[in-house]
Formats: structure tokens, C-alpha cells, sequence
């Protein structure tokens, strides 16, 4: 029993020890075998693979996939004509040599990215110290990036290279400290009330003189109307008044009853008016005549 007991014992032992002597290396990873704190061997290659049990040999690894490192720093930093600006920009980078990277940067990525934002940092403030605001914007913006990404590559492959690649520098936003940024915008926005005013101005001062305009014309059309209306009903009245002269010149008696009738006519054209007046007056004289005609006929 005890013979058992000791045959699994050492069997569990042996199986503990076996397994720490196998590690598997993915095949996005490196895989870096230490003895002694010493680099012993370097895996590039996926699949299974053999070491000493530890403290003899222990392994790590490092991811060799492309990375990305983004800027978390707000720090403002200075153009040509010593304008506050904030940038914000990316770096893809991988490690292709985990023997410089441990030894020149650090024991994993982290370090890495950490040395790398410094470097890239210092070759961002030192290209935007050589151009001005408006080159950084527009004029010479890819330039500044690949004198970034020239200086970065030139600093990592130095007299002790890093073991890393940095396949891109870009540049994603440049603006003005919050500060400035207000004061751009509130000037901005001073200048655009500006121009609305003016506009609006020129537009009211513009409306006001086609309003007066289009009144004069206005006026003028009245009034030329008025005056063809004037010199029409002027001449139909002078024709009417010949036409009359003319019929009434045959017949003057006819003439005057017309007259008289027309008077009448113009005196009582409403039920409700009263008037008291002489009958014997002139101006019923027509009536008088009309009466004393219709009673002579019968005694004729």
C-alpha cells in the first residue's frame, strides 16, 4: 500500500516537473526563455517547445502584433510664432527584436509604448517650434509628420537599437488651448454678428429705397391716369355739350322742359325729402305748362 502511495506520488512529481520544462509559443507572441535572469533563447516560431524546470530557466512573452500607441497627453506645445497649440497623434509600431527591447526599453510593451510617447513627443514639439500655425493646419502638415516619423525611426535604430519597427506617425487633431479656443470663437462670433448687421443693415437701407421707388412710381402712375382720366372726361363733356347744344338749338322750348325735368329729377330723388317752395315760383313752371296744356286740349 505504501509502495502505491509512493509510486503515485513520484509519478504526480515527475508530471509537475515535465510540465514546467513544456511551454507553447502562440503565433502572436515571442516567447523569451531566461536562465538566471539572463536572456538564454529567443522563440520567434509558434508551437511547443522545451526548457528547464524552473528556477533553472523561466519564460515570457511579448506580443509581436502590430501595436498602436496613442497620445494621452494634453500638454499645449509651441509654433514658430509662439502659438499654444494641443496635438494629438498615433504611432503603429511592433517589436521586431525582443533581445534590444529588453535590454534597451523594457521587460514588456508597456515600457515600450512609454519610451516611445516620450520620444515622439520631443520630435512633435521640435518640428512644430520650425513652422507657424497655418503651415501646421494646412500648408505643411504631412511634412511635419514624416520629419516626426524620420526623427522617431532615427532615434529607435540608434547607436543601441530598440528592436522595435515604427511603420506610421500620424497627426489626427491640432487646436489651440482651451483658452484660446474660446477667445478664437467668441472673436469668430463677434465677427459674423458683424457681418449679419451689415448685411441686415444694407438690406433694410435697400428695401427703404425700392419701397420709395416703387411709391414714386406709384405716385406717377396715379397720377398720369388721373390726368388721362381728366382729359377723356374733358372732351366726352365737351362732346356731350355740343351733342346738347346741337339738339337743343332746334327746339329751345323741348330744350328747356329737358332742363327742367332734369332739375326735378335731381331735387326729388328721394321719398323722405320735403320742401316747402312756391308754386307759383319759376321753377315749377314746367308743371304749370304741362298741366295747363293737358286741360286746354279737352275744351278744344
Amino acid at each position: 500500500m505504501h509502495k502505491i502511495g509512493f509510486y503515485i506520488s513520484s509519478a504526480l512529481v515527475a508530471l509537475a516537473i515535465f510540465s514546467s520544462t513544456v511551454f507553447v509559443v502562440d503565433q502572436r507572441q515571442f516567447g523569451v526563455v531566461y536562465a538566471l535572469g539572463q536572456i538564454k533563447d529567443v522563440i520567434t516560431q509558434p508551437g511547443l517547445n522545451f526548457k528547464l524546470p524552473p528556477p533553472f530557466q523561466n519564460v515570457t512573452y511579448i506580443d509581436k502584433r502590430l501595436l498602436t500607441l496613442d497620445n494621452a497627453d494634453t500638454e499645449p506645445m509651441l509654433t514658430a510664432e509662439k502659438q499654444r497649440m494641443v496635438i494629438d497623434w498615433f504611432v503603429r509600431w511592433r517589436i521586431t527584436d525582443p533581445s534590444n527591447f529588453i535590454r534597451h526599453v523594457g521587460l514588456d510593451e508597456q515600457a515600450g509604448a512609454v519610451q516611445l510617447s516620450r520620444v515622439v513627443r520631443n520630435a512633435f514639439q521640435e518640428e512644430i517650434n520650425k513652422v507657424t500655425v497655418k503651415e501646421l493646419l494646412a500648408q505643411k502638415r504631412e511634412a511635419v509628420m514624416q520629419s516626426v516619423k524620420a526623427e522617431v525611426i532615427k532615434k529607435v535604430q540608434g547607436a543601441k537599437p530598440w528592436g522595435i519597427e515604427v511603420v506610421d506617425v500620424r497627426m489626427t487633431r491640432a487646436d489651440y488651448v482651451d483658452t484660446i479656443t474660446e477667445s478664437v470663437y467668441r472673436r469668430m462670433e463677434a465677427e459674423r454678428k458683424r457681418v449679419a448687421n451689415e448685411l441686415r443693415s444694407t438690406g433694410a437701407a435697400e428695401g427703404e429705397k425700392i419701397r420709395a421707388d416703387a411709391d414714386r412710381q406709384r405716385e406717377v402712375t396715379i397720377a398720369n391716369a388721373y390726368r388721362e382720366a381728366q382729359k377723356i372726361k374733358g372732351e366726352g363733356d365737351a362732346q356731350a355739350a355740343k351733342l346738347f347744344g346741337d339738339a337743343f338749338g332746334r327746339d329751345p322750348q323741348f330744350a328747356q322742359f329737358y332742363r327742367s325735368l332734369e332739375a326735378y329729377k335731381s331735387t326729388f330723388n328721394k321719398k323722405s325729402d320735403v320742401m316747402v317752395v312756391d308754386p307759383s315760383s319759376e321753377f315749377f313752371k314746367a308743371m304749370r305748362g304741362s298741366g295747363a296744356s293737358s286741360s286746354a286740349a279737352p275744351k278744344k
